[in-house]
């Protein structure tokens, strides 16, 4: 029996346009200890007293030499990541028109790939969400994630949690990740998903063979 900790980050936005981003993706930390947030704590101690006054991380906004030190903590750990990808041009359109509805098949595919792979019947599931909202849908986006994992898990119990990523330094590494990935795959620049790939156990793109083009 294991606490097994899934920690989970959002990348791309909600605008169904060429001028939106290519994908919207979920990308998840799973660990069976926490002590990733531990290292990366002492890591914004140490960058303090050096003269950068960090409050937290957050992979778009830090500076190329913090980020080198965040990836290089993250390609030394043994944290399984997983990302899903949905090509939202090939989105349908009845789920462009429905943002919540479209969050929770990301998150339905996600961890209907991720869970059976991480946690079994003798498991302790506890998966942490960033806190997204949804034109001030929040209670419902959550209630979202709760279903999924209770579609999904055959773990003995599970509990949820939403977070804002500021105060959650778990839910940073997810985001480096994860904004590494989309990096790689809106323009092709893999400078910091080469640091980290070992760490990445898949990237599943659910939409990858669609022929219907939404715009």
């Amino acid at each position: 029996m294991a606490r097994i900790h899934i920690y989970s980050d959002e990348s791309g936005d909600f605008g169904f346009s060429p001028a939106g981003s290519a994908y919207f993706m979920v990308t998840t930390a799973t660990m069976s200890e926490c002590t990733i947030g531990d290292r990366l704590h002492a890591l914004r101690l140490d960058l303090i007293q050096q003269g950068i006054d960090l409050e937290f991380f957050h992979a778009r906004d830090d500076q190329y030499t913090v980020r080198k030190l965040v990836y290089d903590l993250i390609a030394a750990s043994d944290v399984r990541f997983d990302c899903t990808m949905l090509e939202k041009r090939k989105t349908y359109s009845y789920l462009a028109c429905d943002h919540l509805r479209f969050y929770k098949t990301a998150t339905y595919l996600h961890y209907k790939h991720l869970v059976p792979l991480v946690a079994n019947r003798s498991d302790d599931l506890m998966v942490v969400s960033s806190s997204l909202q949804i034109s001030g849908k929040k209670a419902a986006v959550h209630e979202a994630i709760r279903d999924v994992i209770l579609q999904t898990s055959q773990a003995k119990s599970f509990v949820t949690a939403f977070h804002q990523n500021r105060v959650d330094p778990c839910l940073q590494i997810a985001d480096y990740v994860g904004w590494a990935i989309q990096r790689k795959m809106e323009s092709g620049d893999d400078t910091w998903f080469s640091i980290i790939e070992r760490n990445v156990e898949s990237m599943f793109e659910p939409y990858k063979y669609g022929t219907k083009i939404l715009y």
